[in-house]
């Protein structure tokens, strides 16, 4: 049996787990773009982080980190761990408060520049080389962001600024990972990212009390949110652990169709036609970065 066959099924057990992650992502901004009206983001995030936390928790247990207590907190990089806990709060609070001002599908396809930020920065940060085809796929990416944030255009430009601190926290926090890969347990990133980001949020959680504390289906709502993040963190550590990243990664822009279909089936509004082919330039320009060049698909199309 060729390699390609043996890997067939892990690529699509891993595909299939990989599809999950993102349609719990994407539910859970939904949600939050439901809930951020009524309730503070400091609120839904202190709780949200909290069930992740507990999963944190429950994973280290398990996997027996929490036995040896010098071997936890003996961990290698423990500084880019606070750090890259840091930028994963960063990326919550900003994410759920820019969705008082923005659509999601608009909101959620600024994020997705995400990827060409990592290509940005990857040279002073990595001292990864990074090609003309890269650099074109940036200046796209950026092209499409301003064709969705036009200056007289209905997107506000507060939202805006937060979803790019979002975005660059979240360009942040993959590229400390990246760096970090191989050296620090998967399950101990997740366990610290966790605590800190329950610290960064709980803290500033009782000055923005919720103005009307929420009724049951609030509160469900609420914790099935925290519990769907937990959820999609976890199944995204088993997807990667049977298909390499660089074959599910042109899978996450399934995330921006479902953004699209919440905001106009569960918001009622559609991207304008200008956003809509920004939209299309981030997802095209993204896309660039996942797939082989020319060159390298033609010298591997044997070994697939």
């Amino acid at each position: 049996m060729s390699p390609a066959a043996r890997g067939a099924p892990g690529w699509c057990r891993g595909g299939l787990l990989f599809l999950c992650v993102v349609t719990l992502f994407a539910t859970v901004d939904a949600t939050a773009k439901h809930l951020v009206g009524r309730y503070p983001a400091p609120f839904l995030n202190a709780v949200r982080y909290a069930a992740t936390l507990a999963v944190a928790v429950a994973m280290l247990a398990m996997s027996g980190q929490l036995r040896g207590r010098l071997r936890f907190w003996d961990t290698p990089h423990r500084g880019l761990l606070v750090v890259r806990g840091l930028m994963l709060a960063v990326v919550g609070t900003c994410f759920m408060t820019a969705l008082l001002w923005m659509p999601l599908a608009e909101a959620t396809a600024i994020y997705f520049m995400a990827p060409l930020m990592v290509v940005g920065l990857s040279p002073w940060m990595l001292g990864e080389k990074v090609g003309s085809r890269q650099w074109l796929a940036v200046a796209a990416g950026v092209s499409g962001m301003l064709l969705i944030v036009r200056p007289g255009g209905a997107v506000s430009w507060l939202g805006t600024v937060l979803m790019l601190a979002a975005t660059l926290a979240y360009a942040m926090l993959q590229l400390l990972t990246r760096r970090m890969a191989g050296q620090v347990d998967a399950r101990v990133q997740y366990g610290v990212a966790a605590l800190i980001c329950m610290v960064a949020t709980g803290v500033p959680a009782p000055f923005f009390p919720p103005p009307v504390w929420p009724d049951m289906a609030d509160w469900l709502a609420i914790l099935a949110m925290g519990l769907m993040s937990a959820a999609a963190q976890v199944l995204l550590i088993l997807a990667l652990q049977r298909a390499p990243a660089s074959r599910l990664a042109p899978l996450n822009y399934f995330h921006l169709l479902l953004a699209l279909l919440y905001s106009a089936l569960w918001f009622g509004r559609w991207p304008d036609a200008m956003a809509l082919a920004g939209i299309a330039l981030i997802v095209v320009a993204g896309l660039t970065q996942t797939l082989p060049a020319p060159a390298a698909m033609s010298t591997k199309r044997g070994i697939r």
